[in-house]
């Protein structure tokens, strides 16, 4: 495949990944209130951890040493952001978690410029501006500083951090790899999160088909899609891009939910989705912008 079209089929990809975290907004909103957050994720991922492993240990033991500790330390951050983003809900506002949340887009190209010395072109800059208020206007309804805004920010600090290490390790060999131990990762510091006051398990048909979808689409297919496709786009695109999510979110809680359409959310949805198209538009004029794989230093 050409190098363009693995750029178009990784945004394809990654389109379809926020569409499934997107949904799942809407299939988890009953469950944690019987379950705790926690408990969850370590159920989920304590699966989606072992199933992985069954099916891909050849592409595991292929890595080098050096490609399982960038897998350690890549899957130590994304678990960490969802520890901390489930335990920043216990005290903030659903709404203002999403928002602060969604402020990676603005912290990637942050750190990418900081720690990869990357130069980020101000077109860039300008759709992450129209991205974050779309995102203020689809989850924001008032914003308190506390000890739960301050942990979520951490844990989209650690969302930017994995979507920069993403783009800067991941490559076409290794993805499936890498995804199955950063999945085996997760799930540990989930089960440390989890075990001290005792693992619940789902109790219903229901809750358990919940969270067999989580495993098999937003675990597994998720961070090996996120994985691969970061291989073939530079990850301030990448974080443009997977704003989609709330706008996901939103389409589905009114579709399969009960919330209405609003006109700010309608107006936050549509700003970002211009964001988006400003992005890609422009990549696809500046033929020179190498996507992220050819920046690579192969490890």
């Amino acid at each position: 495949m050409q190098p363009a079209a693995q750029t178009r089929l990784a945004t394809i990809l990654l389109v379809a990944l926020t569409a499934v975290w997107g949904s799942t907004f809407f299939l988890i909103r009953d469950l944690v209130q019987a379950l705790p957050a926690i408990d969850f994720l370590a159920v989920r991922f304590s699966i989606s951890a072992v199933i992985m492993l069954v099916l891909f240990w050849r592409p595991v033991r292929a890595l080098s040493r050096r490609q399982v500790l960038v897998g350690a330390g890549l899957g130590a951050l994304y678990g960490l952001a969802q520890i901390f983003q489930t335990q920043g809900l216990a005290t903030t506002p659903a709404s203002v978690s999403g928002f602060i949340t969604g402020s990676y887009v603005v912290l990637t190209p942050v750190f990418t410029a900081v720690i990869l010395r990357e130069r980020v072109p101000g077109s860039t800059w300008a759709a992450i501006g129209l991205a974050t208020c779309g995102l203020a206007l689809l989850s924001l309804n008032g914003l308190t500083v506390g000890v739960g805004e301050a942990i979520t920010l951490l844990a989209a600090a650690l969302y930017a951090l994995h979507i920069v290490g993403l783009g800067r390790h991941s490559a076409s060999g290794i993805a499936t790899g890498l995804s199955v131990v950063q999945m085996v990762v997760i799930a540990v510091l989930c089960l440390v999160g989890a075990l001290p006051g005792g693992l619940v398990l789902p109790s219903t048909p229901r809750q358990w088909g919940t969270v067999l979808y989580m495993v098999v689409f937003a675990s597994i297919l998720a961070l090996w899609v996120q994985t691969w496709a970061q291989a073939h786009l530079p990850a301030t695109r990448a974080a443009i891009v997977m704003t989609l999510e709330p706008v996901f979110a939103a389409f589905f809680a009114v579709t399969l939910g009960d919330e209405a359409a609003t006109l700010r959310m309608v107006l936050g949805g549509a700003l970002v989705l211009t964001a988006m198209y400003a992005v890609e538009l422009l990549a696809r004029r500046r033929p020179g912008e190498l996507p992220a794989e050819a920046l690579h230093h192969e490890v």
